[in-house]
């Protein structure tokens, strides 16, 4: 009698997970934008200068510097599930610390709110974007991981809104410090009950668990946790592609946010003298990133994503140097065009920095997020060249973290260890 064939297992099927995890990516990129928009706001409430109202910004920014490894290391205790959910209870925290910052008028208390809200946004972004890129095959992480920050941008580009529509609607001159800073207590109440709800949602959901940081601890594994070997072997330093992400990120956040943040201001020095007009060209640039995102998507399954990240780092190149030498509507949608060449670069090089990692995915992934300190270093950069030279020549930092990218898309993603 013939044996009866065996059925071979299935691939699992990651979809509901992969779209509960990039709900998570809006809402990190609603809350970065959000805190962004804050600046120009309580510059109006604190009587502060350009620079004085950028360390909200650079508050965000810094609290990747201090939690990204640390938020590593938590995914190593508890597993990518878990740390989700810890770093959505952190941020609630974070958007309640608003509340006592508006009822004592305090610009400190305003950065600790922000730092410690970006603080679990750090966890998050730690967690969620390795957790998207094993989520299936590794060729196509790279699209995946494009997918669900094409929702991140949908986030960004709502944020602006609720400042307008919620938060800090008016002036000083009308009511009063006290006052305008108060307009932030339901806002900030309502997105803590969210993200509390939020919270307690993923704990309840059943999501993959993902084996390769925790269980997967071969004797011989460089870094590992815990035996002898780990004292003797390289660690996860010693990966170049991984390190050099990191500064592909640095870099890539830094203009991003450096373009963007200047964008009104370089829009009214060619000539818009709307403000109003001017703030909506501003968002053609999110909406162009989340265009190229999903775009990108499609594209890749044609065209490796490397090749893809060292074509649009060049056009961001010649975008930017174009905008050196025209003025008005052209120089204006110079930049606006940077958003579309910037759209894929995150995900991108993100996805390729931790390829190959196996069971240090999850150190890969903090050393990697460090890099979004980028967002705090560069634009205070950007803006001392501008007061001194002009925006056109700040362009000249942009452009060198767009030479960077191309190299990375060239060279710098293959998987290799340094001596």
């Amino acid at each position: 009698m013939a044996s009866p064939s065996k059925t071979a297992p299935s691939a699992p099927n990651y979809t509901v997970p992969f779209i509960i995890v990039t709900g998570l990516f809006c809402i990190f990129g609603f809350l970065t934008n959000l805190n962004s928009n804050l600046s120009p706001k309580l510059e109006d409430i604190f009587n502060l200068d350009h620079f004085w109202s950028n360390l909200v910004t650079s508050s965000w920014f810094f609290a990747y510097l201090f939690f990204s490894v640390p938020s590593a290391k938590v995914i190593e205790a508890v597993g990518y599930k878990r740390t989700m959910v810890i770093s959505l209870f952190v941020m609630v925290v974070g958007a309640l610390l608003f509340v006592p910052a508006a009822n004592m008028v305090s610009f400190p208390f305003f950065l600790a709110a922000s730092f410690v809200l970006a603080t679990g946004v750090c966890g998050l972004q730690t967690s969620a974007n390795p957790y998207v890129s094993i989520l299936g095959p590794e060729h196509s992480a790279p699209a995946r991981l494009t997918l669900a920050q094409a929702f991140n941008s949908l986030g960004t580009a709502v944020a602006p809104l609720v400042v307008g529509a919620f938060i800090l609607t008016s002036s000083t001159k009308t009511l009063g410090q006290a006052a305008v800073a108060h307009t932030v207590v339901g806002p900030y109440i309502a997105i803590a009950i969210a993200l509390l709800l939020l919270g307690f949602a993923i704990m309840l959901i059943h999501l993959p668990t993902v084996t390769l940081t925790r269980e997967f601890r071969p004797a011989a594994d460089p870094g590992s946790v815990g035996g002898a070997a780990s004292l003797a072997t390289p660690s996860i330093w010693s990966h170049r592609h991984t390190v050099l992400a990191m500064v592909g990120i640095f870099l890539y956040v830094g203009l991003e946010v450096s373009l963007f943040a200047n964008a009104i201001r370089f829009f009214e020095s060619q000539g818009v003298s709307d403000k109003d007009r001017a703030a909506v060209l501003a968002t053609f640039y999110p909406l162009a990133m989340m265009i190229g995102r999903f775009a990108g998507t499609l594209i890749m399954k044609k065209i490796k994503a490397q090749n893809l990240l060292a074509f649009l780092g060049v056009l961001g190149v010649i975008l930017l140097v174009v905008g050196m030498f025209v003025t008005g509507q052209p120089a204006v949608w110079c930049l606006i065009l940077c958003g579309f060449a910037n759209s894929i670069m995150y995900p991108t090089i993100f996805a390729l920095g931790i390829a190959e990692l196996g069971p240090l995915t999850s150190k890969g992934s903090g050393v990697i997020t460090i890099g979004n300190v980028g967002g705090g270093v560069l634009p205070p950069l950007f803006g001392l060249i501008a007061d001194k030279a002009g925006y056109q020549h700040a362009f000249l930092l942009p452009i060198v973290g767009y030479i960077f990218i191309v190299f990375y898309g060239l060279s710098g993603y293959k998987p290799r260890r340094m001596a």
